[in-house]
């Protein structure tokens, strides 16, 4: 049963006859109840249901930083439902029933702050991954208190390691510990975000490594 909160010009919540209705980020919404299943889905609905799958799944690992991360771009949406679309419109490549998601495309943050110049990764001691970049402060709003967001993705455990308040941008250098994907490959992503959390940088992506 239906229940209306603001009168009968208002939103609702429920079901009312065909028509369900809810809110959303403070948005009421309705739309009609489906009236039945399609058994027969085409290629084209089954091509889409298999890469909305995917990306759900590769989103999921790392739900927690993309809600920070792509919070510039979540306008009436979740920072998780807007990396997904960018990663289903961008990274998906292949043909059905084969897709795979394309790691050099994805963003794994995403805005306006610019991002350092020439990131790299080397794996160090103990599992250790090393980041290395060239500071550019002063470039646009770039700072030297820029935190890095370092991100390592294993494919194979469908699992993720980063860190929202990393080294500083004039530090040159940050390590994130693999040890939990010891033996396994990883992809892997370097971002910043400013020190008031509000400027976000396009995330680079820093290629893929062996976690030894």
């Amino acid at each position: 049963m239906g229940k209306f909160s603001k009168g009968i010009l208002g939103g609702f919540s429920g079901k009312v006859g065909n028509v369900v209705g809810g809110n959303w980020k403070g948005v009421d919404y309705m739309r009609s109840k489906s009236s039945f299943k399609n058994l027969n889905p085409s290629d084209a609905q089954l091509a889409q249901q298999l890469k909305f799958g995917m990306c759900i799944r590769f989103v999921q690992s790392m739900s927690g930083l993309l809600e920070m991360t792509f919070n510039n771009f979540a306008v009436k949406k979740t920072g998780v439902n807007s990396a997904l679309s960018y990663t289903l419109k961008n990274a998906v490549t292949g043909v059905y029933p084969i897709f795979s998601i394309d790691y050099a495309n994805v963003l794994v943050s995403r805005g306006d702050l610019p991002n350092v110049l020439a990131p790299g990764v080397m794996m160090g001691v103990g599992s250790q991954l090393v980041y290395s970049w060239t500071d550019n402060t002063g470039v646009g709003v770039a700072k030297a208190t820029d935190k890095a967001v370092p991100v390592a993705y294993c494919p194979s455990l469908n699992q993720c390691i980063y860190l929202t308040s990393g080294a500083d941008r004039s530090s040159l250098t940050e390590t994130l510990n693999l040890a939990a994907f010891s033996g396994r490959a990883v992809e892997t992503y370097l971002g910043f975000i400013s020190e008031t959390g509000f400027n976000i940088a396009s995330s680079l992506y820093t290629g893929s490594v062996l976690v030894s």
